[in-house]
């Protein structure tokens, strides 16, 4: 049995923030803007997760700035919601607590929160040059979202000088995307230098990406960079396949020219923020017809009983946000309090001289929730008695692995964003989804995987324990 109370998250009050922001988050009427999730088991509304921007605890910073990723800009769209946001955390910029460091989720290395802040209003401005046709956004959310750039420009600029390379660097990102506005094209001389010296030879290959783009959607000439950054990605592969050949003679050489270069800072991929990497839905050719949907198996496979539709929990899940009444970023307690139940078995990891949550199996919910750093950042469905999670209407759990396997990989329709990990299973990036196989006597059925980025590397993700559960 599922119990559908939300529990209590331990939020930071919204009286913590500044004055101004305080008063920009009390004059928004945010039951009338939602964001993906609005109303979804345990998920924040929007002014919980602004009031915890700047908690006191580094746990709940990290995982109100993830939360504004996975809601209000969830899979590269704006929201109802997501302006206003924008609007309000533009006013804690200057907040000296912003200066606290820390590593964030969709990041490499650490940083300041001022300066993930930016990276977060930048991806905001990328989206906000799009259009509806892309599919980022109603045409209603995308007005809000183009009406707010004046105004963050004017809150943003001041940190285009900032002491602190990192946010220099994610302002000018901000800046350089929000002067996509037609009304802020005459700033355009007063930046485009800026762009050029300072993120056109960024170690984060996004910043390096939008200098280049911006700069020719102004007009100039950006011919060498373009040579650059294929030299470096030439150069990169290279030492790579180098570095990977155990029997080259130039192997130890590219793994030392390779640590040495300078980390790539770059959020992990996104697919969609990018023009280029749009690509229109495949459709099937007319050889290749497209297969029927996955049908949920039943009864018994021997001394295995698999559950009937009707005693299986009905769940749907988000991608990147959660699945069923889960929500990434939940700790045990507040899963146990969700579920219903007690977890059957818990998995501690030692730290120093404290311990961290591996996982936690819930038999009766028949999922095994997988943790980093004590929060939540996987889900598996079992498939014998897990709930039936569905992707339009078709379910993913305890079905022929072949069968769901073959109908997803016919309805990917973004280039890339299908992978295998080492042990052959399918995983999809743009749905932050693995399916991974549990046996049933001689019937192999579908384990499905709900997960965050950082968990898509499966082999190094997963403990051996969840290897070994097929």
């Amino acid at each position: 049995m599922i119990n559908e109370t939300t529990p209590d998250l331990p939020d930071t009050p919204a009286g913590s923030l500044p004055p101004t922001a305080q008063a920009e988050l009390a004059d928004i009427a945010w039951e009338e803007l939602p964001h993906v999730c609005t109303g979804q088991h345990s998920v924040r509304d929007t002014p919980d997760i602004l009031g915890a921007v700047l908690a006191t605890d580094p746990a709940c910073r990290v995982r109100a700035v993830e939360d504004l990723y996975r809601l209000l800009l969830n899979r590269e769209q704006v929201f109802p919601a997501s302006a206003p946001a924008a609007l309000v955390l533009a006013r804690l910029l200057d907040d000296p607590r912003t200066l606290a460091e820390d590593r964030w989720e969709r990041r490499a290395g650490r940083r300041s929160l001022r300066a993930e802040l930016l990276n977060w209003l930048a991806s905001f401005a990328d989206i906000a040059r799009l259009d509806v046709e892309d599919g980022v956004g109603t045409a209603q959310d995308l007005a809000a979202a183009r009406a707010a750039r004046p105004i963050l420009h004017d809150r943003i600029v001041d940190f285009c000088d900032d002491d602190d390379p990192l946010v220099r660097e994610a302002a000018l990102a901000a800046t350089a995307l929000l002067l996509a506005d037609p009304a802020l094209t005459s700033s355009v001389p007063r930046y485009a230098p800026a762009v050029r010296e300072v993120l056109a030879v960024s170690a984060d290959s996004y910043y390096r990406w939008i200098a280049r783009e911006r700069l020719a959607a102004w007009g100039e000439d950006v011919t060498g960079l373009v040579t650059a950054e294929e030299e470096r990605r030439a150069a990169l592969d290279r030492a790579g396949e180098l570095a990977d050949d155990p029997f080259g003679r130039d192997q130890e050489q590219a793994i030392r020219w390779l640590e040495e270069q300078p980390r790539d800072t770059a959020a992990p991929e996104r697919f969609g923020h990018r023009r280029e990497d749009r690509t229109a839905p495949i459709p099937a050719a007319p050889h290749e017809p497209a297969p029927e949907p996955p049908v949920a198996v039943t009864g018994y496979r021997g001394p295995w009983r698999i559950a009937r539709e009707k005693e299986r929990a009905e769940w749907t899940f988000t991608p990147y946000v959660g699945v069923g009444p889960l929500h990434f970023g939940m700790t045990l307690e507040e899963i146990t309090h969700v579920l219903g139940e007690g977890p059957a078995v818990v998995s501690y990891s030692h730290h120093g001289e404290g311990q961290q949550v591996n996982y936690a199996d819930f038999t009766e919910s028949g999922i095994r929730a997988l943790f980093h750093d004590d929060h939540l950042g996987c889900v598996a469905a079992d498939a014998l008695t897990g709930p039936q999670v569905r992707l339009d209407a078709t379910p993913l759990t305890g079905c022929v692995h072949s069968d769901v396997e073959n109908w997803l990989v016919h309805r990917t329709t973004r280039l890339g964003s299908l992978a295998y990990s080492v042990a052959g299973d399918p995983v999809f990036a743009d749905l932050g989804l693995a399916i991974r196989s549990q046996r049933a006597d001689d019937v192999v059925l579908t384990r499905p995987l709900f997960l965050l980025y950082d968990w898509l590397d499966l082999w190094h993700a997963l403990p051996r324990e969840e290897w070994n559960c097929s």
